[in-house]
């Protein structure tokens, strides 16, 4: 029996493995198909050019000129479509003096973070009950890595302008900027249930909602 199980279980662990990679060379999504999938439909190979599997600006500097002081420039499958089914995407991220791209997580992705100029302070926190901040000064060349689902941050702590790339596993990783979801959500979340989750007065709840 055992033998039989720890085959089954093999045999399942391979399928799911399969099932989440690419059955041809390709697949460019096509942007212009009706048809609703988890993911992209894919283009007619006949169709396909290398223009498919070629983005480029991610030499231009992002506008920093808002609250944060950052700017995410994202290319995924959908800004390049022959990344559809491969499973990773990236971004250019810009941070002015003391910019901050604020806490987030990426609910379909692990992000690996290089710093191209600046220095910048990075760090992730752990799932509860220990909730532990794991954080680090970078500098120019220095890599880091955000867990998947994982809360996370980066800030720029340097003198000057930041600039960072960061790579993740997913062809769509999604954010969920903290703030925003629990602040900003629609409808609203009741405020008194707020109130009491974060320990604060319902006027301040309400006033961090209509900020949001």
């Amino acid at each position: 029996k055992a033998t039989f199980f720890s085959s089954l279980a093999f045999a399942f662990l391979c399928l799911v493995s399969a099932s989440d990679s690419s059955l041809q060379d390709f697949c460019v999504a096509d942007p212009t198909a009706s048809v609703k999938v988890n993911g992209l439909v894919c283009k007619n190979p006949s169709q396909v050019t290398a223009n498919d599997f070629s983005f480029s600006g991610l030499h231009i500097p992002g506008n920093t000129s808002n609250a944060l002081g950052s700017k995410v420039a994202l290319v995924s499958a959908t800004q390049l479509p022959g990344l559809n089914t491969l499973g990773i995407s990236m971004a250019r991220l810009d941070y002015a003096i003391s910019g901050i791209n604020p806490p987030h997580t990426h609910p379909r992705a692990t992000e690996i973070f290089t710093v191209l100029e600046g220095t910048i302070l990075v760090g992730f926190i752990t799932t509860n009950p220990d909730n532990k901040l794991i954080t680090k000064v970078l500098c120019k060349g220095d890599t880091f890595v955000f867990p998947i689902g994982l809360v996370h941050f980066q800030q720029n702590v340097g003198t000057g302008y930041a600039v960072a790339l960061a790579a993740l596993s997913s062809q769509n990783p999604g954010v969920v900027t903290v703030a925003n979801a629990v602040f900003g959500s629609t409808p609203d979340i009741a405020p008194d249930a707020l109130a009491k989750a974060f320990q604060l007065d319902q006027s301040m709840v309400k006033m961090l909602q209509q900020k949001f």
